[in-house]
């Protein structure tokens, strides 16, 4: 219910404000679970995510164990789907949490950057994003937000069409490694196609 109205309330919200405009529409999957993978512009982009795509779309988001410091903020933050990521260690519980929203049929929202870019171009990716894909097996929709978030101009958010990563196939661990790297410049390329040129570079 807290989840609902909520984002009613940032749908009325960022319509006026930010002027938000959503394309591909059309491209989100009929079916759960997936995963989006989105650019990381600012602090609202997990609203901007989040009304961009139908209301029984949950989007759960990992989001910086800091946030959750504040009691009022944390139980917010948890209402509305979103979970704590140790981002300075290997958080084993955040991927096990991620795994078991995906097994249950729910919508995960990552940012593959791991952090907001400053400049607002795209910045090198962290492997976690395609880590999941892979071992889950879900498909990812990619979806580019198009700033900056300016009052009353308009802010752009592009969907992509979903697509799924191959499967892992190493012997050694410097294989893994260097696969996942390219899986996670794969999904930063789906991303960097939906931008506008001048904003991907």
């Amino acid at each position: 219910m807290l989840y609902h109205i909520v984002r009613m309330f940032y749908l009325i919200v960022m319509k006026f404000t930010y002027r938000t405009k959503v394309h591909g529409r059309e491209n989100i999957p009929g079916r759960k679970p997936f995963i989006i993978c989105s650019n990381h512009l600012s602090m609202w982009d997990p609203v901007v995510i989040g009304i961009s795509i139908p209301a029984s779309y949950r989007v759960h988001f990992m989001a910086k164990k800091e946030l959750f410091n504040n009691f009022i903020f944390a139980y917010l933050l948890r209402n509305v789907g979103a979970f704590p990521l140790n981002r300075k260690d290997a958080d084993h519980a955040a991927f096990k949490k991620a795994y078991q929203l995906l097994n249950d049929g729910e919508v995960l929202g990552l940012f593959p950057e791991g952090s907001r870019s400053k400049s607002g171009k795209l910045q090198k990716p962290y492997n976690g994003a395609a880590l999941i894909a892979v071992r889950s097996g879900v498909p990812i929709l990619p979806i580019a937000i198009a700033g900056p978030y300016r009052l009353f101009k308009p802010l752009n958010v592009y969907i992509g069409p979903p697509f799924v990563l191959p499967p892992l196939n190493y012997n050694h661990k410097e294989d893994k490694k260097a696969q996942l790297e390219a899986m996670s410049y794969h999904i930063m390329g789906h991303i960097r196609n939906l931008l506008p040129a001048y904003e991907a570079n």
